[in-house]
């Protein structure tokens, strides 16, 4: 994909979540010129996609977080894992959610950022949300989950592109965490619960990188 290709994408995702964030009760309406430049980019599938992502978002604000959390797990689960090689010809590339959507592949980064920003627009509080990246003893290697906090100091629930299950993560064991940050801070995570602060969410270079090309696209530049 040309930079050209992912500037549109990041300001088409932009304007979508400024629509968004109207209100509960607004009728929402995605100009239809977004839409055809998606359509022409990326097939009729491409925007089926993110009209169902529109639709999920303004149809559920009412849900309890708990039905929040399993429609988002499911709706972006739907996604094909491609690993970042062969998806972006790159060895690591994290990319917004409308560029994961369109392109209908990503890896778990991918999957995880989509869902955090998805759960933030259903208006879940981003201090219960974070994106944990562990070592998956299954697969052998770091794995990326988004992990949330019902309440400060509980044990996370943990949404995994491995499954649909939403569970605890003492129940995952086959998941080590690491470390996990979001729009807030960096934690130490060695152990299943919070962790321990170590740092600003600045230090994750990636995230930086996605949370600029957002940035980028909505000052139009």
């Amino acid at each position: 994909m040309t930079v050209t290709g992912k500037l549109k994408l990041t300001h088409i995702f932009i304007i979508l979540i400024s629509l968004v964030g109207i209100g509960v009760t607004a009728s929402l309406v995605i100009d239809e010129k977004m839409l055809v430049s998606i359509e022409q980019q990326y097939g009729m599938d491409a925007r089926k996609r993110v009209v169902a992502w529109n639709r999920l978002i303004m149809h559920n604000q009412m849900q309890t977080e708990k039905q929040k959390l399993e429609l988002v797990n499911r709706f972006f689960n739907r996604v094909t894992f491609i690993a970042d090689k062969k998806h972006w010809n790159k060895h690591d590339y994290w990319a917004t959610p409308i560029e994961f959507l369109v392109t209908n592949g990503g890896d778990c980064e991918d999957f995880s950022i989509a869902k955090y920003f998805a759960l933030k627009e259903l208006g879940i509080s981003t201090r219960k949300l974070r994106l944990t990246y562990v070592k998956s003893i299954k697969l052998n290697q770091a794995h990326m989950v988004l992990s949330y906090f019902d309440s400060p100091g509980a044990e996370p629930l943990i949404l995994d592109n491995l499954t649909q299950k939403i569970e605890l993560s003492s129940i995952r064991k086959d998941l080590i965490p690491v470390y996990s940050f979001n729009g807030e801070g960096l934690w130490m995570a060695k152990e299943r619960g919070a962790g321990r602060l170590v740092g600003k969410a600045r230090q994750v270079s990636p995230w930086m990188d996605v949370i600029k090309r957002m940035q980028f696209a909505k000052a139009g530049l």
